[in-house]
């Protein structure tokens, strides 16, 4: 019936590059409530890098760092810092979705493979996206295992209070001035997504600095990519300190879903997580957005938690600070009670939420 974008099945792993991949294993284990479950590295037959696996229900997160000095992810590392690499995303069959990617101009990065082994079968194939990241199209319908190659973890596990985050909502992209409504062309005619929403420069903005964003989903909304490019302002935007920082496009943020957001940013404050900072002002003026939700207003200004809602319900959400040494990739935390949208409403607390920490690292 040829490849179609309802034949995704939503996000798989993500793959992490970092300088030390066991620290980053037990950062984002500590911080985040992941358990490490797999290892790869030379007591595994792999000679040339180090990988922990982390997971927590269905959101999965591979780190590697390399162990020899002429290496690819040496490379990624100098020039982007820590970040990510991958994004997978589950598909009814890797090879019709590369096919048809290729016919419509996309670079293939990895061939099909078909791996083997006690847990059954696994397929992936790779594609190249924005920045130095790759796109992975993966089925893993007769695999039992969380991914291929890997042992099981026997060290320690790093036990801070349970997050009870559940799965990746979206991936966020930041791509240079020019670039969007390129790579928004490109989702939808090489992995036949659609442009769901579109925010222009009035709508994200503050009186010094702004962006233009375009979400593409997949047909049957199972995997969204928001890409943002930066606005002409009065001052540096946060897209352009990333692009500055990261020496080009990429992944920026991760929003990683929750049944209950209050009890999880408790739990990652606990943990030593930082968090963005709302005003005091925002809970002031929310208005008609916090009517008939379920949460006290008292426990999401006390958290920090933004509210949005659209006709169809609400959202709660919350950003962190930057995750590694540059003000790159940072994670989002989301709760939907319905609401599809992105905290439109909420842009302008972020984003001087977000100038005021520029301002501090004198990149605004």
């Amino acid at each position: 019936m040829g490849y179609a974008s309802t034949d995704i099945d939503g996000f798989d792993y993500v793959h992490y590059y970092s300088g030390t991949a066991k620290h980053s294993a037990f950062f984002y284990a500590a911080m985040f409530g992941f358990d490490i479950v797999g290892y790869q590295g030379p007591e595994t037959g792999v000679r040339d890098r180090v990988s922990y696996l982390l997971k927590q229900d269905d959101l999965v997160m591979a780190i590697s760092s390399a162990i020899v000095p002429e290496h690819e992810i040496h490379d990624f590392l100098s020039k982007h810092g820590d970040g990510v690499r991958e994004i997978s995303i589950r598909v009814k069959d890797p090879a019709e979705a590369l096919a048809f990617a290729v016919e419509k101009g996309a670079t293939k990065a990895r061939d099909v493979e078909k791996i083997e082994d006690d847990h059954g079968t696994f397929v992936s194939a790779s594609i190249q996206i924005y920045g130095d990241t790759l796109m992975n199209f993966v089925n893993r319908d007769d695999y039992a295992a969380v991914l291929p190659g890997y042992m099981p973890y026997e060290g320690p596990q790093f036990v801070g209070r349970k997050v009870g985050l559940s799965h990746i909502d979206h991936i966020v992209g930041n791509v240079g001035e020019g670039q969007m409504n390129v790579w928004a062309k490109f989702f939808e005619d090489t992995m036949d997504l659609e442009t769901f929403v579109h925010f222009d420069k009035g709508d994200i903005s503050t009186k010094y600095s702004a962006l233009v964003s375009k979400v593409v989903r997949s047909k049957n909304s199972k995997v969204k990519f928001p890409i943002n490019e930066p606005a002409e302002g009065l001052k540096k935007s946060q897209i352009e300190e990333f692009l500055e920082v990261n020496y080009g496009g990429g992944v920026q943020h991760i929003a990683i879903a929750t049944d209950d957001i209050v009890n999880a940013i408790e739990a990652m404050e606990a943990n030593g997580v930082q968090f963005i900072e709302t005003p005091a002002s925002y809970y002031e003026v929310i208005g008609d957005r916090a009517e008939g939700i379920s949460e006290a207003i008292e426990d999401l200004k006390r958290l920090n938690i933004l509210v949005d809602r659209d006709e169809e319900g609400y959202l709660l959400q919350l950003f962190t600070q930057p995750l590694g040494d540059r003000p790159t990739l940072f994670f989002e935390f989301i709760q939907r009670e319905g609401c599809e949208g992105f905290g439109q409403n909420n842009f302008q607390s972020l984003f001087e939420s977000i100038e005021r920490e520029q301002a501090k690292r004198g990149n605004l």
